[in-house]
């Protein structure tokens, strides 16, 4: 497999309060883990700056300028603005954003055009719980649902199906794409837990929502059941032309914000059961957005190992 990988610096000068758990050290983590001899092959790039009008795709232009309006002037470079309960903003914060929208944007034009089989973003911050038109639980814009909208207006994509595994529920893709056929959403979280989102019987307008929540001190078996009898299926029934990975490591048994004992080892098999179904249904094409996962060796472990089965096919 060809694999490729987006970064870039300015994802670390997103500034939140100290003790904050979504921090820069987050990527600090990863990116030591990705200096092993394993990750030789790995195909490492800077992430594109995406327009403004991108995240149209998504979210309404209110939503947008709200944004734009909470970012702070740069005046002072270690200005944090609270937009909402737990997400803030900094002078940098929105070329950490757009970035990583340009970054997962590419990583979709990657595996269509088939200068990657599949591509792995690493950005902070997260996207999954921004809705539409509400930032929330870290999240800003939702690059995962921009994603998708980019898939099918840029490259025909006529079904594209999303995997979050993050251990909080992807409330704000679920949003999104609550009224929409031509979109499956699939989800294993803990619940209950924030946000309180994610219950078996949110199905969306058209039964393409499929949630399998997963009850506090769970370990890796039961996710992988849930995988097994509810995401597996309904993806090889979808039949999607490219899978997106909302790829949170907060499952984590070493992760501070919730209580599921998922290992690495789960992370790659899971992994390994969607390449399997991009190889069916979708030629290969497999991304997978950073989100959650805020213990720095569990995230490391976790997003290493995804990353290598991604590489190894």
């Amino acid at each position: 497999m060809s694999t490729r990988l987006y970064e870039h610096p300015i994802f670390l000068e997103h500034l939140t309060p100290p003790g904050h758990p979504e921090r820069p050290d987050r990527l600090r983590s990863l990116n030591i883990a990705l200096e092993h001899p394993n990750f030789e092959r790995l195909d490492r790039r800077k992430a594109p700056l995406a327009s403004e009008d991108a995240v149209l795709l998504a979210h309404p232009e209110e939503h947008l300028s709200f944004v734009l309006r909470s970012i702070p002037d740069g005046g002072d470079e270690d200005e944090i603005n609270q937009l909402e309960a737990d997400t803030y903003a900094s002078p940098k914060t929105l070329q950490a954003i757009m970035h990583g929208v340009g970054g997962a944007m590419a990583a979709v034009d990657d595996v269509f055009s088939g200068a990657a089989d599949n591509v792995f973003v690493a950005a902070r911050p997260p996207g999954h719980h921004a809705e539409k038109n509400k930032a929330m639980g870290f999240c800003f814009f939702n690059n995962v649902a921009i994603a998708a909208r980019h898939a099918q207006k840029a490259h025909g994509a006529e079904r594209v199906a999303i995997v979050d595994w993050d251990v909080h529920h992807g409330n704000g893709t679920q949003d999104i794409f609550w009224d929409d056929p031509s979109v499956l959403f699939c989800s294993t979280h803990q619940m209950p837990l924030y946000p309180g989102t994610g219950k078996k019987d949110e199905r969306g307008t058209h039964n393409t929502i499929v949630n399998a929540p997963l009850s506090p001190n769970t370990g890796g078996d039961h996710f992988r059941e849930a995988f097994k009898s509810r995401v597996l299926p309904a993806l090889d029934d979808f039949r999607p032309d490219i899978i997106l990975i909302s790829a949170g490591f907060d499952a984590h048994h070493r992760d501070p914000l919730a209580q599921l004992n998922l290992t690495g080892e789960d992370f790659d098999w899971a992994t390994g059961r969607i390449l399997e179904i991009a190889d069916r249904s979708a030629k290969n094409r497999v991304v997978s957005l950073l989100e959650g996962g805020y213990d720095l060796e569990g995230l490391a472990e976790s997003a290493g190992l995804h990353i290598l089965r991604m590489m190894k096919g």
